[in-house]
């Protein structure tokens, strides 16, 4: 690190748990990070500023003015723009020192396996279930570890999916694909912005806990968020046996 990254991560090198050398790996980490809409736009903002050295970030959609009361990676400015493209700017407006590479989504299954190879984590800031499925389906193949969130109305919800560990269940444990899965959007049911944006700074969070070893991260545990009665469960996460994606690792 040269003098200004110094002083730019001084507060987190100041923390015993993090120092010089966990510094120095964060700044050699890469996030995956898809979706840059109400959960992507605090976890990129977080990752970016806390020294993640490497940013990839997948999006297909552009930015409207429904988005700008919750995306808060987005301005005003940048409406009609893709949104990889105005978050690729405002992040090094933020930090200029980060490498960032954008890939215009959807992403096709080959194209999605290399990208979750070529990282250390994964960050899934989707919202839907097809995304979500597809994104672990990738992450247990490539045994890389996921950081997924969700949020509608005042509810929330976190975990992390680490199945390099022998006992951590899958995405598909928890919420196994099936046809008639019924999908609730933001679209139809609203969203509260201090909620999603709580909910993609936890994944900042974890993901960071993840990268430096860090404490106990939500591996095989499943944290659900209420808003309006600031009431939070952490509920425990099995391995499904016979889980069609993760049980024949």
């Amino acid at each position: 690190m040269n003098d200004q990254q110094l002083q730019r991560y001084s507060r987190q090198i100041l923390m015993p748990q993090i120092d010089y050398e966990g510094q120095q790996k964060l700044l050699a980490s890469h996030a995956l990070i898809i979706g840059l809409g109400g959960l992507g736009s605090p976890a990129s903002l977080y990752l970016a500023a806390a020294g993640v050295g490497h940013l990839t970030l997948v999006d297909f959609d552009r930015v409207e003015i429904s988005n700008l009361q919750r995306q808060i990676i987005h301005r005003t400015a940048d409406l009609g723009r893709p949104k990889i493209e105005s978050a690729r700017d405002n992040l090094l407006a933020l930090n200029p020192d980060i490498r960032i590479d954008t890939l215009p989504g959807p992403l096709d299954d080959q194209a999605l396996l290399a990208a979750v190879q070529a990282a250390d984590i994964v960050l899934d800031c989707t919202d839907n279930f097809a995304s979500r499925h597809a994104i672990n389906r990738t992450c247990v193949a490539a045994r890389k570890p996921l950081v997924s969130a969700a949020a509608i109305r005042f509810e929330g919800q976190l975990a992390v999916f680490d199945t390099r560990h022998d006992s951590s269940p899958c995405y598909h444990c928890l919420y196994p694909e099936t046809a008639d899965t019924e999908q609730e959007t933001c679209t139809q049911n609203g969203i509260l912005a201090p909620v999603v944006g709580s909910m993609g700074t936890l994944q900042a969070l974890e993901a960071v806990k993840v990268l430096l070893n860090l404490g106990d991260p939500l591996r095989g545990r499943l944290m659900l968020f209420d808003a309006m009665t600031f009431d939070i469960r952490i509920l425990k996460l099995k391995r499904d046996p016979h889980c069609t994606v993760c049980a024949s690792r």
